[in-house]
């Protein structure tokens, strides 16, 4: 379906065009965009999420449900999916595809990532042509939550900036977990564990040091921008934990061997417990609401979810700064949830933005501010249908 050009204004790169094949509820969607707000409205399960989901694929990582590529094949289709878009930077035009293809006979399904036309060896490489940062209502809670979704959200706001940051948390999971391993089956192995625990230290400290990075420049950003005024308070973020505290004070190699005899010292502690109990696995994201200065967890739930939305606006600045890509940002049923003056200072904050943004909501009225401004298209059962907007 194609949409007229309009007001794609110059700066940032756009996605002008989405072609799904057997992707969720999606069997043939084939979808051209002119303009910076694209809104996608339709009843619920009609396929609206899936279409945000199908973009998110083009960042590395698995995509804003954290799903299997498996499950993301349609469910009477072949058992594979194909995904492409077409990106437009006002210099250059780019098509970045991905998909799964099926397991034949015994061997496991892989995915396909290509860059106009050739293959890539994985979605790390679309990152020097598109970043993508986005709000779902699973992150509702995410200040009440257990650490390891604040530390699943860090680690999100890291990959937008540093497409390698996934590589190396992948790798120091896999590392823990060879640890535990040995430490069940082979306690006294002392020369595999000295191994493993060099591995755990030099990846532990790479992660850490990552996550501090952003999370000290994405303080600093909202300090220095900080508006008390604004629809969405501004937050304060800090990282806890000990091996965060260590990167704080020494350097990567001091850091790496205090870590290392740390994991020894900790042997017997850790086979007891079952896993180990210190590491970038216990960092907790510990996030304050600015202007009343209390932890986010205690604010009400309206001011978390300002709160939310005003941290990811601030993120989307940072990685602006950061890579030089303003990034393509996908708002999942958000204007719904909030009243008329913060539902019109959202639309103002990200038109103030470079930034492309693609929302859902159930309602076409959410979206009447922007009029004029925003493709609205609507999704029914899998198939979109392009309304007035």
């Amino acid at each position: 379906m194609d949409i007229a050009a309009t007001d794609m204004p110059p700066g940032g790169t756009r996605l002008t065009r989405l072609i799904a094949r057997d992707f969720r509820n999606h069997v043939d969607l084939d979808l051209s965009t002119a303009r910076r707000f694209v809104a996608l409205v339709g009843e619920n399960g009609a396929g609206k999420t899936n279409v945000l989901e199908a973009v998110s694929l083009f960042c590395p990582g698995r995509g804003l449900r954290r799903a299997d590529l498996a499950t993301m094949a349609r469910v009477t289709g072949p058992g594979g999916f194909a995904v492409s878009v077409t990106l437009d930077s006002g210099e250059a035009e780019h098509r970045l595809g991905t998909g799964y293809e099926p397991p034949v006979y015994e061997a496991r399904g892989t995915r396909v990532c290509r860059i106009d036309g050739a293959a890539a060896p994985s979605p790390v490489a679309f990152s020097e042509f598109l970043r993508v940062v986005w709000l779902t209502p699973d992150l509702d809670g995410l200040f009440r939550g257990p650490a390891g979704d604040r530390r699943r959200f860090l680690d999100r706001l890291v990959l937008a900036v540093d497409a390698s940051h996934g590589a190396r948390v992948s790798a120091m999971e896999r590392a823990l977990r060879s640890r535990n391993r040995l430490l069940d089956e082979r306690p006294d192995d002392g020369r595999w564990l000295d191994a493993v625990e060099r591995e755990v230290a030099e990846l532990g400290v790479a992660v850490a040091l990552a996550r501090r990075e952003t999370a000290e420049r994405l303080d600093r950003l909202i300090a220095e921008t900080r508006d008390d005024a604004a629809p969405f308070p501004w937050a304060s973020v800090r990282l806890e934990g000990d091996l965060d505290d260590l990167v704080a004070v020494w350097p990567a190699l001091e850091a790496e061997d205090r870590f290392r005899r740390a994991l020894m010292q900790g042997r017997h502690r850790d086979r007891a417990a079952g896993r180990t109990l210190i590491g970038p696995q216990t960092t907790d994201l510990v996030v304050r609401h600015g202007p009343k200065d209390v932890p986010a967890a205690t604010a009400s739930t309206g001011e978390q979810k300002a709160l939310l939305i005003g941290l990811v606006l601030a993120h989307a600045r940072l990685v602006r700064a950061m890579s030089g890509l303003s990034p393509l940002i996908l708002l999942d049923e958000v204007a719904a949830h909030l009243d008329p003056r913060r539902r019109g200072g959202l639309f103002d904050a990200l038109e103030a933005l470079e930034s492309q943004v693609w929302m859902t909501g159930a309602d076409p009225a959410l979206f009447g501010e922007l009029e004029g401004r925003a493709d609205l298209v609507r999704v029914a059962d899998g198939r979109i249908l392009l309304g007035d907007g």
